[in-house]
């Protein structure tokens, strides 16, 4: 099956080596997600919900570029610096998923590559 690759554009792709999205037939798996602003720098700076709200956007417009759409998402997950700010992320996250309603786990972690960022999100998408 033939492979797409997806970009955002974001710097730290070939440095890492990585996609924002990868498509493989009906599959499509959406990387780690930051809250990146567009202009640049980190969108919603201390504002757990307004960064998840950032992170689900960037996956959207990943996943229309893979051909598919948020409806096509079976899971996510949301990572978090402090897991005691998961309710801000689980209102942007349900405003988005109420529906829909994929597997999701929220997780704490220790940080990420920048420390402004509070939240990361990844997903998993099947296409009909």
């Amino acid at each position: 099956m033939p492979r797409k690759l997806v970009s955002s554009g974001s710097h730290l792709e070939p440095v890492i080596g990585f996609s924002r999205a990868v498509r493989i037939g009906n599959q499509i798996a959406v990387a780690g997600t930051a809250p990146i602003a567009a202009e640049g720098g980190t969108a919603a700076k201390g504002d757990v919900y307004g960064q998840t709200q950032r992170c689900i956007e960037i996956i959207e417009q990943a996943l229309k570029d893979a051909e598919a759409g948020l409806d096509s998402v079976i899971r996510t997950r949301v990572m978090l610096t402090d897991i005691a700010t998961w309710r801000e992320a689980a209102r942007a996250h349900g405003h988005v998923f109420g529906e829909i309603r994929p597997a999701c786990t929220f997780v704490e972690v220790s940080g990420f590559i920048d420390p402004d960022w509070l939240v990361e999100l990844e997903a998993d998408a099947v296409t009909d």
